[in-house]
């Protein structure tokens, strides 16, 4: 059974940071592209970042690209998502994905988390 389990997130002002932690389990992990991807009140779930299985490649949307770094750690079955200068903007439920190969289009991702929610004070 594939799980992918959340941690992180909360609330922040704006300027501030925060981690998101994803532990998955049940395959094999250094196979798997890993994905975030947020959904705000209203708004379509959006591409936030993706790595490769290996952790050699990365993308970013336009709207976080040097801001949020997304990185794994293939020995802790982990993958992280590292936001800094966060923004009202960037409130919204955040959501780790996996699947075998990269890509920035949600309905292609096989497995999900269960989601946290990130809010941004102004």
């Amino acid at each position: 059974q594939v799980q992918l389990v959340q941690s992180g997130g909360g609330l922040v002002q704006t300027g501030g940071s925060l981690r998101l932690s994803c532990a998955v389990s049940g395959l094999t992990f250094g196979w798997y592209a890993l994905g975030w991807f947020r959904q705000a009140p209203g708004k379509e779930r959006e591409f936030v970042a993706a790595i490769t299985g290996n952790g050699r490649s990365t993308n970013y949307a336009d709207s976080v690209n040097g801001r949020f770094t997304i990185s794994r750690d293939n020995a802790k079955n982990t993958v992280y998502l590292q936001m800094n200068s966060l923004k009202p903007e960037d409130t919204a439920v955040y959501y780790c994905a996996a699947r075998l190969r990269i890509s920035y289009q949600a309905d292609e991702y096989d497995y999900w988390g269960q989601g946290t929610q990130v809010t941004v004070s102004s």
